[in-house]
């Protein structure tokens, strides 16, 4: 994934393009062209816990999906259970998100 360098700020200040990067995320609306190059790495990053990520990358992720857990926790409920629906993978990838390693 190439986005070490996307600002996420305003996916965190700006409530509808977080809420259009999740609905994207769910094929429930449109994508911008870095929304579905994310939607694309959604499976290996769950299925490996971010493991080809960059520190960047984990950082990145981990803030965002810690936002969506906050404001959207149904929305977020929906990503796992469409991107790992035999629950292989959550424990370990929610051990990821609450860790502090970069």
């Amino acid at each position: 994934m190439k986005y070490d360098d996307f600002d996420i700020q305003p996916l965190l200040d700006n409530d509808r393009i977080l809420t259009g990067y999740t609905k994207c995320f769910l094929d429930q609306g449109p994508c911008t062209p870095e929304a579905k190059d994310f939607k694309k790495v959604i499976p290996e990053a769950l299925e490996s816990s971010c493991g080809k990520c960059t520190p960047k990358q984990k950082q990145l992720i981990k803030t965002v999906i810690k936002a969506m857990m906050e404001r959207h926790p149904d929305f977020w409920t929906e990503l796992v259970d469409k991107y790992d629906k035999d629950k292989k993978y959550r424990e370990n990838f929610n051990k990821f998100i609450e860790s502090d390693d970069k």
